[in-house]
């Protein structure tokens, strides 16, 4: 039993090799734009959106992505160490690194592990420093929060800036293409001798 306790936790840690952590996306971004847009690096065989559980809204910021081989995960990293990669049209680079054991919810127990949990007592020199940690996490994620919502509220700005300029753009091409196929534009080039 405790061989295939092993055997299951190293295939487990082959598949960490395999996998890229993105941190960084956008609302917009779906499993289906991660998938096309890794999918020039090699074969991606699975994506895991992380939600965020801390915001209402249960936005997906990160995600792991696992792809065919170890290879194609370090071409990943590198290329977007390298070189800022966005997806969705939206103006947020995407971060990538190495995925870790401890991002896998479903990650089998190490074999050997043992864990021990025990209360602090008040009097402990440690609890003063898990206080400390405890108000520093709350301040972290009211800060975070707030960005978050900043951070929405440019990209919302942005979609909407876009979808108008696009709109703006269909019109004029639209105008040019009636006063084509109509024969105005011929009619002007003859009255001007063009």
């Amino acid at each position: 039993m405790e061989s295939s306790a092993e055997a299951e936790y190293a295939a487990f840690e082959e598949k960490v090799k395999r996998t890229v952590y993105l941190d960084n996306l956008s609302p917009q971004v779906t499993e289906a734009v991660l998938k096309a847009a890794l999918n020039q690096f090699g074969n991606v065989t699975s994506v895991q959106l992380i939600p965020n559980y801390t915001e209402p809204k249960n936005i997906p910021r990160c995600a792991l992505v696992e792809m065919e081989n170890s290879k194609q995960a370090r071409e990943i990293v590198l290329e977007m160490a390298n070189s800022p990669f966005m997806m969705s049209g939206q103006p947020r680079p995407i971060r990538a690194r190495a995925a870790e054991v401890e991002m896998f919810d479903d990650r089998p127990r190490k074999p050997g592990r043992k864990i021990h949990c025990r209360w602090l007592d008040p009097k402990d020199p440690d609890f003063e420093a898990a206080k400390k940690l405890k108000h520093l996490t709350r301040k972290h994620a009211a800060e975070a929060s707030f960005m978050l919502q900043h951070q929405l509220t440019e990209e919302e700005r942005l979609a909407n800036q876009q979808a108008e300029t696009l709109k703006a753009n269909y019109k004029k091409y639209d105008l040019i293409e009636s006063v084509l196929a109509d024969g105005t534009a011929n009619r002007l080039a003859r009255r001007y001798n063009m």
